[in-house]
């Protein structure tokens, strides 16, 4: 918040901009929100699912609910007061997408005295090992279900299958010239969000 242009990028997170949506149009606003709304809530209730049935007896499952919908919220709107002013301090485009977090964490971190953001960069490994482990569990779930398979074969057997699936997204458009909806964006987003 100290950063020159932090009162700008802060501006821009906190402050409603009606003009803008206005020109985008209201319904196309509320729209994304929505979506967005959806995604987290499909996210968490999946999430549910799957841990729900590994919780205590000693643990509410509405407690827990509470516990992480505070941290949350709590932990996005912290990312966003870190985030937007960066932007702003070193010119980085706001609308950059996941690979915002990439490009403006590095800025702060080549900035900062002694900075290098190892373990920033490794909690983050963390936390997207804790969502692959969540959403993995379902389709082991699944697989040990219908084959009666013990839980490291099936795991193997998943991993496999999940890691050949991922790597259509992840090399597809540099090693394999994979394109297989490059003709329709919302085809290759929704590719994406399969695998």
């Amino acid at each position: 918040l100290t950063m020159p242009g932090a009162a700008e990028g802060l501006k821009f997170y906190l402050v409603p901009d009606f003009a803008r949506m206005k020109e985008v149009g209201i319904i196309n606003t509320l729209v994304g929100a929505m979506n967005q709304a959806f995604f987290t809530l499909s996210v968490g209730m999946g999430s549910m699912a799957i841990f729900g049935s590994y919780i205590g007896k000693e643990q509410s499952l509405l407690g827990e609910s509470a516990n992480v919908i505070v941290l949350d919220t709590f932990v996005a709107i912290v990312a966003g007061l870190i985030m937007f002013p960066a932007c702003y301090t070193y010119g980085l485009e706001v609308n950059a997408g996941p690979s915002l977090l990439f490009d403006t964490m590095a800025s702060v971190f080549n900035h900062m005295a002694g900075g290098r953001g190892s373990l920033f960069f490794l909690f983050m490994v963390f936390a997207a090992m804790s969502t692959v482990l969540a959403v993995c569990e379902n389709i082991l779930a699944m697989v040990r279900e219908m084959t009666g398979w013990k839980r490291p074969l099936g795991c193997l057997v998943c991993g496999a299958g999940v890691f050949v699936l991922a790597l259509t997204t992840a090399l597809g458009y540099s090693v394999f010239k994979f394109q297989p909806f490059a003709d329709g964006s919302a085809w290759l987003d929704f590719w994406d969000f399969l695998v």
